[in-house]
C-alpha cells in the first residue's frame, strides 16, 4: 500500500476527470442538475453492487450534492406526525392501513397530534417506508 501520494501524478489526473465530469463543489443550479444527472447514471451503473468501482465515486458526488441542497433547497422543518401524513399521501394509504401502529383509535389520536409516536411505532414506520427513524421523532 502507498502511503505517499505522488502530487505530479495527481494534479494532471484530477484537471482530467474534472475536464469529462465536471465533479466538484457546486457553483449552482446548472452544475446541480449537470451533477445529478451523472450521479443516477452511475448509481445504475452500479446496480446495488456495494463492490462496484464506481461506489467511491458514487459516495463523494452524493456528498457534494448533499451539501448543495442543504444550502440551496433545504427540506422545511415538520413534525413526525406531518412527514407521516405525507408519507401516508405519497403511497395512498389510509388510516386503516396502519394497523400494525394499533387501533383505529390510537391512529386517529396520533395523527390528530393527541398522541406521541413510540418507538416500537417509530421503528415499524420507519422501516415501511424506507426513511430514517429520525424523520418521526
Amino acid at each position: 500500500m502507498k502511503t505517499a501520494i505522488d502530487i505530479n501524478r495527481l494534479v494532471p489526473a484530477w484537471a482530467k476527470l474534472r475536464e469529462v465530469a465536471d465533479i466538484g463543489p457546486i457553483r449552482n443550479e446548472a452544475h446541480y442538475l449537470r451533477m445529478s444527472r451523472t450521479l443516477e447514471s452511475l448509481l445504475e451503473l452500479a446496480a446495488g453492487d456495494e463492490t462496484h468501482p464506481a461506489m467511491s465515486l458514487i459516495d463523494i458526488m452524493g456528498e457534494l450534492i448533499e451539501d448543495y441542497e442543504a444550502r440551496k433547497h433545504p427540506l422545511p422543518k415538520v413534525s413526525g406526525v406531518q412527514a407521516l401524513k405525507f408519507l401516508m399521501a405519497q403511497h395512498g394509504l389510509r388510516q386503516s392501513d396502519l394497523q400494525d401502529l394499533g387501533s383505529q383509535g390510537v391512529v386517529s389520536e396520533i395523527l390528530a397530534g393527541k398522541r406521541d409516536l413510540n418507538i416500537r411505532q417509530v421503528r415499524r414506520l420507519s422501516d415501511r417506508f424506507g426513511v430514517s427513524p429520525a424523520t418521526f421523532i
